[in-house]
């Protein structure tokens, strides 16, 4: 059997705003809390989940990143600028309400409250061939 990531947990202030939130942004389901421990899952696919815990304690900055088809791209980006939430073309730097390109597609970040910053591409740089 190939080893697959079947979940992660993700620290948050208030885990059901944030998983709610993540969900909308994504377009996919999410639930105030799961059948296994007091986290509030999105179901990102049929093989991840990400578990959204309520922490009171320093939060890490972590970086998650989600390769989608051009339309999911357009999507998603359309539903950030919805809510109002800013995006830039590069992983650091200032926001510049920008869609960078890389290796021939599209990428864009964004930050959550919580600190961590979210990422959705077209084409994987860590998948290509060489």
């Amino acid at each position: 059997m190939v080893a697959r990531l079947d979940h992660l947990l993700v620290p948050s202030r208030d885990r059901e705003a944030s998983a709610e939130r993540l969900a909308g942004i994504l377009g996919v389901p999410w639930a105030r809390s799961g059948a296994a421990g007091p986290f509030s899952p999105v179901y990102v696919n049929d093989e991840l989940t990400l578990d959204f815990d309520q922490w009171t304690e320093a939060i890490p900055t972590l970086h998650f990143c989600f390769r989608v088809g051009e339309a999911e791209f357009d999507a998603i980006l359309e539903r950030l600028r919805a809510a109002d939430i800013r995006i830039r073309s590069g992983p650091h730097g200032p926001v510049d309400d920008r869609v960078g390109s890389h290796l021939g597609g599209r990428i864009a970040y964004w930050d959550e409250p919580d600190g961590h910053v979210w990422e959705i591409l077209t084409v994987s740089y860590e998948r290509r061939a060489g």
